[in-house]
C-alpha cells in the first residue's frame, strides 16, 4: 500500500510518498480502508520532531471503511471514524492507504454519513469530538451562556463555533486576522475581537466560559475574562507549547474560578469513551446542514506536502483534509 513517512524531523519536504506493507489487525483491533484524514497540528509538530511520541506514519484521525476486524466489533465494509488511541504516536497512523486502530477508538458514522461525501465526514473526527467535549464536558456551556473562543479562526475553534451556536450559546470569538471577521460572523458569532496581548485590558466584559485555543502564552490572560464560577478550558496550543512561565495559582487566579484542560490523546480510554460523544448526530448535523462542516481545502494524497506547508505558514483558513484514492 501506498503511505507517507516522515523520512527526517524537517520541512514539509521530509513528507514522502512509500509503499510499505498493509497492517495486519491483532483481536481488538480494526484494519480500515481510509479514505480521508484530517490535517492536525499535532502531525506538524511530530513532523519537526517537536512531540514526545511519533511514529513514521503520521495521522491521528481518518475516516473510511471496516477492512478487516477479527473480533467482529465491525462488520466489513461498515463506514467508520477513528481517531487517537495512538493513531501516528505510537501505531502508524492514518496517512496511508490503510491504517491499524484499536475498537476502542473506532466509532460507525451512522446513516447520515450516506448523505455526506468523504472529504466533509474526514473534517468532522477529530475536531468536533474535541470540541464537544471541551464545551459540554469541560465548560458546560448551555443555552443563552457567553462564551469566548480565543482562536476561532482554526479548524477547532469553527468546530466549537457551529457546536455553540447550535446549543444556543452565545458566542464571542478571537482572530488575528481582521479580513477574516466576516467569515466568523458568518458562522453565527455574535461579537469578533482582533487577538492581541492582554485582552482582558481590553474587553470589560466578564464570560461564563472561555475555551482557551491560543495556549499557555495566553491563558493566564483568559483567567482574568470569566465571572465567579466561570470556567476556562485550556484546548490548544495555536500559539507554540512554550510552558507558561513561574505560573503561581496563588497570585494568577482568581477566587471561585474553575481551569481545566483537555487533550485528545485520552480518547479511548475507560475514563473518556468515545461513545461518549455524540459523533453520529454531529454527521447528521453536517448532513441537514445544521453545522457548516466542509473542510476549508482538499488535497490529493500526493498533496500533502503542500497542506503541511499551508498549515506552518499559518495561511490555512478552517480545516484541509487529504483524500486518499
Amino acid at each position: 500500500m501506498k503511505a507517507i513517512v516522515i523520512d527526517k524531523f524537517g520541512g514539509p519536504e521530509s513528507l514522502i510518498i512509500k509503499e510499505v506493507p498493509e497492517p495486519q489487525p491483532k483481536i481488538g483491533e480494526v484494519v480500515i480502508q481510509v479514505k480521508a484524514f484530517g490535517i492536525n497540528h499535532a502531525e506538524m509538530h511530530m513532523r519537526k520532531g517537536e512531540w514526545a511520541e511519533w511514529m513514521p506514519i503520521s495521522g491521528i484521525e481518518c475516516v473510511g471503511i471496516v477492512a478487516n476486524c477479527p473480533g467482529k466489533e465491525f462488520e466489513e465494509g461498515t463506514p467508520v471514524a477513528s481517531l487517537m488511541g495512538g493513531l501516528g504516536r505510537t501505531i502508524d497512523g492514518s496517512y496511508a492507504q490503510y491504517t491499524r486502530a484499536k475498537v476502542s477508538n473506532v466509532v460507525p458514522l451512522g446513516p447520515a454519513a450516506a448523505h455526506l461525501p468523504w472529504d466533509q465526514l474526514a473534517a468532522l473526527p477529530e475536531s468536533y469530538a474535541t470540541a464537544w467535549t471541551c464545551l459540554f464536558r469541560n465548560l458546560e456551556v448551555s443555552k443563552n451562556q457567553r462564551l469566548l473562543i480565543r482562536g476561532g479562526t482554526s479548524s477547532f475553534g469553527r468546530a466549537a463555533i457551529n457546536l455553540a451556536v447550535e446549543a444556543g450559546v452565545h458566542v464571542t470569538a478571537t482572530t488575528r486576522n481582521e479580513s477574516r471577521v466576516n467569515q466568523l460572523e458568518a458562522l453565527g458569532v455574535r461579537k469578533v475581537i482582533i487577538e492581541g496581548p492582554e485582552l482582558s485590558q481590553r474587553v470589560s466584559e466578564k464570560f461564563d466560559a472561555v475555551l482557551e485555543l491560543i495556549g499557555n502564552s495566553t491563558v493566564l490572560d483568559s483567567l482574568k475574562m470569566v465571572h465567579r464560577g466561570g470556567r476556562v478550558c485550556l484546548a490548544g496550543f495555536l500559539g507554540g507549547l512554550d510552558p507558561v512561565p513561574e505560573f503561581n495559582p496563588l497570585l494568577q487566579m482568581a477566587s471561585g474560578v474553575h481551569f481545566s484542560f483537555f487533550g485528545s490523546f485520552v480518547f479511548g480510554t475507560p475514563e473518556f469513551p468515545l461513545s461518549d460523544v455524540p459523533l453520529q448526530e454531529i454527521v447528521t448535523m453536517a448532513a441537514q446542514s445544521r453545522i457548516s462542516a466542509r473542510p476549508w481545502k482538499t488535497f490529493k494524497f500526493e498533496e500533502i506536502q503542500e497542506a503541511h506547508r499551508l498549515m506552518e505558514n499559518g495561511e490555512a483558513h478552517g480545516k484541509m483534509v487529504v483524500v486518499v484514492d
